[in-house]
């Protein structure tokens, strides 16, 4: 089933909290100005520029707490048209750049991975979210390839989760050579968490600006 999780809401729909603590703490200061212009001596009127100052003041901050909730609001707008236009994604196989892979069920953790060159020797290196080596191969030398892993370990199989994916590749020289990895799989949900809107991968979830191509399930 298709899921779309979002929480965003407008500004005019929840008030912030700081205008909450302004509004009472304005309406006391000009209830004392009005006051004391009231009771003041005719023939020694008080000095107005301290007030005014503060006056000024709270009108700043009144202004900045109106323009913070006019972009909150606007983020908001932004958030959920993403959300919408990422929903098409749902059921479509995609490519993150990431190093990072879920492994769910029966679904493996499938990464791609791609270098300059053809490397003299390649080791693959799986570990989990606490960087626990899990599983370790050595992998047949190619310039661009993937790495399909079903979660079997040495003391049997690995649990559900994010896993991560590090390639050694050297010369014949032993001299490193830069790898570039991502991971595959096919998007299970959209979801969003603090304006940033996330794809759902085998239990995991990448922000939606790492994706790097499209195409539908093989």
């Amino acid at each position: 089933m298709t899921q779309i999780a979002t929480t965003a809401t407008t500004a005019s729909q929840v008030p912030s909290a700081a205008q909450k603590t302004l509004a009472p703490d304005l309406n006391m200061f000009l209830k004392m100005l009005t006051t004391q212009l009231q009771h003041q001596d005719p023939l020694s009127p008080m000095d107005t520029a301290q007030y005014t100052q503060q006056l000024v003041q709270y009108s700043q901050v009144e202004q900045a707490l109106q323009q913070n909730s006019t972009l909150k609001s606007i983020l908001g707008n932004l958030t959920a048209q993403s959300m919408a236009q990422a929903s098409n994604l749902v059921g479509r196989e995609i490519v993150m750049d990431s190093n990072v892979a879920g492994l769910a069920g029966t679904a493996p953790a499938v990464w791609n991975y791609s270098l300059g060159q053809v490397p003299a020797t390649l080791t693959a290196t799986i570990t989990d979210a606490s960087g626990h080596i899990v599983n370790q191969t050595t992998l047949t030398p190619s310039a661009l390839g993937d790495v399909t892993w079903d979660g079997s370990t040495a003391n049997g199989h690995a649990k559900d989760g994010a896993y991560t994916l590090t390639l050694k590749a050297q010369t014949a020289d032993g001299n490193d050579l830069p790898v570039t990895i991502s991971t595959k799989g096919i998007v299970g949900e959209v979801v969003q968490n603090s304006g940033t809107v996330l794809l759902g991968i085998n239990g995991i979830h990448l922000p939606l600006a790492k994706m790097i191509s499209v195409a539908a399930a093989s």
